[in-house]
């Protein structure tokens, strides 16, 4: 899989501005602030309907402009299939492929995969929890579309249960009310949804842990060290041990149960895939709060590595993303980090410097300058 020719239009700093793309390693050079980020960051939100740098889509429309539009060819086993995406802040995106329009935006998804590593990456090690629950989900729907659907059920439920228990005529209102009733019907669905999505999320994470303990070894050079994953449930100890569906939709019904008055109290929902956590440990150490600035790099780069081992292993080579990552690195990291990506269908590079990538991936040189995409002499 790889992509043939993006072309962006009022999006971000680019008016307009049309690249055709060759399979291999290509990389755009330039200085800060000149576009490359947002070439790749394009092409990654075709592939997950989301970017790595920010959580709503108004950004990404140029300043003045009231849509953004995204086109993409991508050549998979020979066949080309043209996705545009139109982002419109404020009301519904829409989609087409082979310039037909499509129900939904996510019926886009698994056309196109990707694995973007940058330095927001960090952030899966040193951030919050919904840094760890977006890496995990993205990769989930990108290896599952179909689990797109279940992400926004479960989405929308959590909104509307949420907006129920901070009514203020609830929490005054005794048990086996109307309301509460009402209540009970968004208890199962979200158990159902929570329970998909969480099984789904145990189930990739098995899949995940010794491929990205392999990744980690080799980043790192330290064999001593072994990278750990296990997934932190809400429900606590409650938690079932497999990923089961149903056991989990018990247990998030029970817990909720139990539950009910702090809920009515807080006017929150206690439990769910979004409270959920992701444990990422060094040995017997949690590596937040523990793992050097180095060993942190390694772990994003692993869990990188990782994914697009994990979706190569189903058939298709993913577009492999490298924005702006080897400034970051130490010489020894970007070497390996090298070895480890230079036999990818489709190797896409950004730097500040040239001297920032090493030789094995010159590959196909544009440079970007002001908004300006230009094909380098000899590339």
């Amino acid at each position: 899989m790889w992509v043939q020719s993006l072309s962006l239009t009022d999006l971000r700093s680019y008016e307009q501005v049309d690249c055709t793309l060759q399979r291999g390693i290509t990389t755009f050079v330039g200085r800060n602030g000149q576009g490359k980020t947002n070439l790749v960051e394009a092409i990654g939100y075709i592939a997950t309907l989301g970017s790595h740098r920010v959580a709503t889509d108004a950004p990404l429309v140029r300043t003045g402009a009231t849509q953004g539009i995204i086109r993409c060819e991508v050549v998979n086993d020979d066949r080309v299939i043209m996705i545009e995406l139109a982002i419109n802040p404020g009301s519904a995106n829409k989609a087409r492929v082979n310039r037909s329009p499509v129900p939904k935006v996510r019926d886009v998804l698994g056309l196109l995969r990707t694995v973007l590593f940058a330095p927001e990456d960090l952030a899966l090690v040193k951030g919050d929890p919904s840094d760890r629950r977006k890496f995990i989900d993205d990769l989930l729907v990108q290896r599952t579309p179909r689990l797109a659907g279940t992400r926004s059920d479960y989405e929308r439920t959590l909104k509307q249960r949420n907006a129920l228990l901070k009514s203020s005529s609830i929490a005054r209102r005794s048990a086996g009310t109307e309301m509460l009733r009402t209540l009970e019907v968004w208890d199962e669905q979200l158990a159902v949804s929570g329970s998909e999505l969480i099984a789904a999320r145990i189930s990739l994470l098995d899949d995940l842990v010794n491929l990205g303990r392999e990744k980690y070894t080799f980043i790192s050079s330290d064999e001593s060290t072994l990278l750990g994953m296990k997934y932190l449930s809400s429900l606590g100890d409650d938690a079932p041990l497999l990923a089961d569906r149903e056991s989990w939709r018990l247990a998030i019904l029970k817990f909720i149960k139990n539950k009910r008055k702090e809920e009515l109290d807080r006017g929150l929902t206690l439990v769910g895939p979004h409270r959920d956590d992701i444990l990422l440990s060094l040995g017997q150490m949690p590596a937040k709060g523990y793992a050097s600035h180095g060993e942190s790099w390694s772990i994003a780069l692993a869990l990188r590595l990782a994914s697009f081992e994990l979706l190569r292993a189903d058939g298709v080579d993913p577009v492999l993303i490298l924005d702006d990552v080897f400034a970051e690195l130490d010489v020894s990291r970007r070497q390996r980090l090298a070895e480890q990506v230079a036999t990818a269908t489709q190797v896409l590079i950004t730097a500040a410097v040239d001297m920032d990538i090493p030789d094995s991936l010159r590959g196909v040189r544009f440079a970007v300058n002001s908004g300006t995409v230009t094909l380098q002499e000899g590339s």
